[in-house]
């Protein structure tokens, strides 16, 4: 198995992010790398530095004014007289549906009011290399996977289905996996998307959830007080042409293995029913049961029964790397994974 990774992504290194209104030291930090590559050198296998990316993969997914966004916010917010340190929003573009709609501000303070969508996703010098080379890495994959690879591992960090088109939030700033699922649309494969992560991918579902050619499914504890609060129900199941084509299965906190497994059936026939060319795992590992968001209680041997029942849908397989922060089992959670991935 081929893993993807770029050391560029190690130079976002926030400090923190705001939990219940006050800054927090931040759970997504370079050391999770150093955990992640633990377990792939385990398994064994190349580790390769994908091309840069063309910002014309990016534009498959995301709106030319927030690519311009990221990539200025830095050096235009050092301009301002008397700013905070980094990048912070004090005004909102609320109502964006609302008639008429919010004009879109030329002040980079109201930019990032528009573009930046909650306390968790902090802006530093390096944050859009960063990013960057995560997209690269998760870009790179689908390729190898189109070449023939039959399971890829990208190892993106900053993670990625928390962002929209035009939004960065929790954690996230390019939605790897879904620049990965378009990646394989434009090359003619159908295309599902299957999140494991702990936190529904808001992002990733409204990337998609007016189309039909590509399935989103999502396996996630419940919404209605777990990040992102507002998404993630199971009424959500797509709009217009892609009605039908979203599923959301929440799961109570704390869920063990029999009714993860049992939701996991559920979402592995509806993939079979949509028959892709191709699967994209969007693998959170803070489904574990000690990740520091306590979401799941997924144990580390339980992890590859969740691979081998996953590659029962005999797919070629891109595994993009989202959430599972730092924790005594990451790497062997991430092992344990991908050893049921290949088997």
């Amino acid at each position: 198995m081929i893993t993807v990774f770029d050391p560029l992504q190690a130079t976002h290194a926030p400090r923190e992010f705001i939990v219940s209104g006050r800054p927090q030291p931040i759970p997504e930090t370079p050391e999770r790398i150093t955990m992640l590559l633990a377990g792939v050198h385990r398994l064994g296998g190349p580790v390769v530095t994908p091309p840069n990316l063309p910002e014309v993969a990016l534009a498959l997914v995301h709106d030319p004014r927030y690519l311009r966004f990221l990539a200025t916010l830095w050096d235009r917010w050092q301009r301002l007289p008397d700013a905070a340190p980094t990048p912070v929003p004090n005004v909102f573009a609320l109502g964006r549906a609302s008639l008429p709609p919010p004009a879109y501000p030329d002040s980079v303070v109201g930019q990032c009011g528009w573009h930046l969508g909650d306390g968790s996703c902090p802006v530093m010098a390096q944050t859009h290399q960063a990013a960057l080379a995560s997209a690269a890495s998760a870009a790179h994959g689908a390729q190898l996977v189109l070449d023939g690879e039959r399971v890829v591992y990208a190892l993106c960090r900053p993670p990625g289905h928390h962002a929209a088109a035009d939004l960065a939030a929790g954690f996230c700033y390019f939605n790897n996996s879904a620049i990965a699922a378009a990646l394989f649309t434009q090359a003619g494969r159908r295309t599902a998307i299957l999140d494991i992560d702990v936190h529904h991918g808001n992002g990733t579902q409204a990337i998609f959830y007016d189309r039909a050619d590509v399935l989103t499914v999502s396996i996630h504890a419940h919404p209605s007080r777990f990040y992102p609060f507002f998404w993630g129900y199971a009424d959500e199941q797509g709009r217009a042409a892609g009605e039908g084509f979203n599923l959301n299965l929440p799961l109570e906190r704390g869920a063990t293995l029999t009714p993860y497994e049992s939701a996991l059936g559920v979402a592995l026939q509806r993939i079979a029913d949509f028959a892709p060319d191709v699967l994209v795992l969007a693998a959170g590992l803070d489904i574990a049961e000690d990740d520091p968001f306590r979401g799941f209680a997924i144990t580390t041997p339980e992890f590859a029964a969740i691979g081998r029942r996953i590659a029962g849908l005999q797919l070629p397989m891109l595994v993009v790397q989202e959430g599972g922060y730092p924790s005594p089992n990451l790497g062997r959670n991430l092992e344990s994974l991908l050893g049921g991935l290949l088997s």
